[in-house]
C-alpha cells in the first residue's frame, strides 16, 4: 500500500472518488506513521496502543454512503477524510483537557460547531488530540502537561505554540490536516517553525463555539495543512455564522477554492518597515526578501509603509490576554468537573481550601503565572491603569492597518523573528519566549485574516514562513497570493527525514 498519510486531503479527495482507495486504508496508514515515530515527536497528547478507538460509527456511515451514492448532509469534499484536532477544541466523548491536570478526564458531552460541520461534511475525527501549551498559554508547546512536542525538522528543537502539535503532527505526515486555535499567533508561529500551512480567520469568520477560552476576544479557530488548497478546502466547511457564538458574523461564505489561481498581477502589496528591524534574524530576513523577489516576477508590486503602533503590540496583548484568561479560568474550581485535590473532605477545611489546592496542584507555572497578571491587572486602581488604556492602544493598533488597508491589497512580513529555537533555551525567560509572536501579535488584536506559508529553510534545515495579512474577510487575497507563491516553488513538498 503507498503511504496515503505524506498525501494532501485534496489528492485522497480524488482518490477516494475514483475509488482507488478506501477510508480505511488512510486510518491504517495513519495509524502505522503514530505508532512508528509518535513516541520521539510527540504531537499528540495521548496515545493508545494500536489507536483502537478511531470513530466507527464515523468510518462506517462513510462506507455507507460510498456505497450507496449518498451524500454528506453539508457537503461531499470532505467525505472519509481523517482530521486531527487540538487538545481545547470540544468533540463529543473524547478527552479535552487543554493539555492541563485541572482538566484532567474531561469528556465533553458535546460538539464544538467546527466539529459538527466537520462531520456533516463527512470528515473523520481522529479520536488522539493534538498537544498544545496548557489552555495555549506559550509559543513552544513546551507547558503541556503530557510533555514537550519536538519539531519533526530537528527533534532537539520546539515546533513552536500553542498550536505545535497540530502543526507537528501535519509535518510529519501523522496527521492529513489539523485544527489549531490561535490567540497571538498560535495557528502561524508553530506552522512557520514546522514548514507547513497555517491560517488564523478574521475574527467572528469561524464559530467559536465549542473552543475552550484562552482570550475570548483574540481567539479564532483555524486550519493547520500541507498546502493551500487543503486551506481553502478545509475553510469551506469549517467557516460560516453560529448563532451559538455571539461573535459570529453573519456574512456570506465565498468557495474559498475558486481564489486559488496564478494571476497576482497589479496586487498591491505592502511591507512594514517596523516588521523588518535590525534584529531580525539575517537568515529569516534573506529568505523573505527572496520571496518577495518571487512574487515581484510574478507581477505584484511592494511599497514601504509603516505602522507605527507596533511597537506597543506585545504590551497591549499581554495586558488584554492575562486578563481575559484569569476571567475564562476563575471556572476551574474542582466543582464541577476536571480535576479535584485528592481526599479533598479530609484534606482541606473547607470550600475556599479546596479551591486553592486544586487549582494549585492542577494548574502549570505558565497558567499560573498569567492568571496573577491577569488578577492584577484587572484589581481596583489598576483597571483603568493597564486594561483601559491597553484598549485604546488596540484601538490604534487596528487603525494603522485600516489606513494601509486603503492602498493596499494585503501586507507580506516574515511570521516569526528566527526559525525554531532549542527546548528549553526559552523557558526560564518569559519576556523572552512572549516576544516570539511579536509579528503575529498585531493581526489578532486587530481580528484581521492572516496566513503562514513555507517560503524556505535555513542553512541549519529549519523552516521559516512568509506571513500574508489582509483585509477583515478577505480570506480569498490570502489564498489568492499564497496559492501564486506556493505554486512556484517547492518548499510545501519538502519533508523531514524522520
Amino acid at each position: 500500500m503507498m503511504e496515503l498519510n505524506k498525501l494532501t486531503a485534496h489528492e485522497l479527495i480524488e482518490k477516494l472518488s475514483r475509488e482507488e482507495i478506501t477510508s480505511d486504508q488512510i486510518v491504517s496508514c495513519l495509524n502505522k506513521r503514530i505508532n512508528a515515530i509518535d513516541s520521539e515527536v510527540k504531537a499528540y497528547a495521548r496515545v493508545e496502543d494500536g489507536l483502537t478507538s478511531w470513530p466507527v460509527n464515523q468510518l462506517a456511515s462513510y462506507n455507507n454512503n460510498r456505497q450507496t451514492g449518498k451524500p454528506a448532509n453539508r457537503q461531499t469534499d470532505l467525505q472519509g477524510i481523517p482530521i486531527s484536532i487540538k487538545d481545547n477544541i470540544c468533540a463529543d466523548g473524547l478527552n479535552t483537557e487543554c493539555c492541563s491536570k485541572i482538566l484532567e478526564g474531561f469528556k465533553p458531552p458535546y460538539d464544538a460547531t467546527v466539529i459538527k460541520r466537520l462531520k456533516e461534511a463527512g470528515a473523520i475525527i481522529s479520536p488522539l488530540k493534538t498537544n498544545m501549551d496548557e489552555f495555549a498559554f506559550g509559543s513552544s508547546t513546551e507547558n503541556s502537561c503530557f510533555g514537550s512536542t519536538r519539531n519533526p525538522w530537528n527533534l532537539e528543537c520546539v515546533p513552536g505554540g500553542s498550536s505545535g502539535g497540530s502543526a507537528a503532527c501535519v509535518a510529519a505526515d501523522e496527521a492529513i490536516w489539523a485544527l489549531g486555535s490561535d490567540t497571538g499567533g498560535s495557528i502561524r508561529q508553530p506552522a512557520s517553525f514546522c514548514g507547513v500551512v497555517g491560517l488564523k480567520p478574521t475574527y467572528g469568520r469561524v464559530s467559536r463555539y465549542g473552543l475552550i477560552a484562552f482570550a475570548s476576544s483574540l481567539d479564532q479557530i483555524g486550519p493547520i495543512t500541507k498546502d493551500i488548497r487543503d486551506s481553502a478546502l478545509l475553510m469551506n466547511v469549517i467557516a460560516g455564522h453560529d448563532p451559538n457564538d455571539s461573535t459570529s458574523v453573519n456574512i456570506d461564505i465565498p468557495d474559498y477554492t475558486k481564489s486559488l489561481e496564478m494571476d497576482i498581477k497589479g496586487i498591491k502589496i505592502a511591507l512594514p518597515k517596523e516588521y523588518f528591524p535590525e534584529g531580525l534574524d539575517p537568515e529569516v530576513k534573506d529568505i523573505i526578501n527572496e520571496a518577495i523577489n518571487k512574487l515581484k516576477s510574478q507581477g505584484a508590486s511592494f511599497e514601504n509603509v509603516s505602522l507605527p503602533h507596533t511597537e506597543y503590540a506585545v504590551e497591549v496583548y499581554y495586558i488584554i490576554a492575562t486578563a481575559e484568561a484569569s476571567s475564562n479560568l476563575a471556572r476551574f474550581d474542582g466543582v464541577q468537573y476536571g480535576f479535584r485535590v485528592q481526599d479533598a473532605r479530609n484534606k482541606t477545611r473547607n470550600l475556599i481550601e479546596m479551591y486553592k489546592k486544586t487549582r494549585g496542584e492542577g494548574f502549570g507555572e505558565e497558567a499560573k503565572r498569567r492568571i496573577i497578571l491577569g488578577t492584577f491587572i484587572l484589581s481596583h486602581g489598576y483597571y483603568d491603569a493597564y486594561y483601559l488604556r491597553a484598549l485604546k492602544v488596540r484601538t490604534l493598533i487596528k487603525q494603522d492597518f485600516d489606513h494601509v488597508f486603503k492602498g493596499f491589497d494585503c501586507i507580506v512580513t516574515p511570521t516569526s523573528p528566527t526559525p525554531a529555537f532549542k527546548i528549553g533555551e526559552k523557558v526560564e525567560d518569559p519576556l523572552k519566549m512572549y516576544l516570539s509572536d511579536i509579528y503575529t501579535i498585531s493581526a489578532n488584536l486587530s481580528g484581521i485574516p492572516a496566513i503562514s506559508i513555507p517560503c524556505g529553510f535555513t542553512k541549519k534545515g529549519l523552516p521559516v514562513g512568509l506571513q500574508i495579512l489582509a483585509k477583515p474577510f478577505n480570506e480569498e487575497m490570502l489564498f489568492r497570493v499564497a496559492y501564486a507563491y506556493e505554486q512556484s516553488t517547492e518548499w510545501h513538498k519538502m519533508k523531514p527525514k524522520l
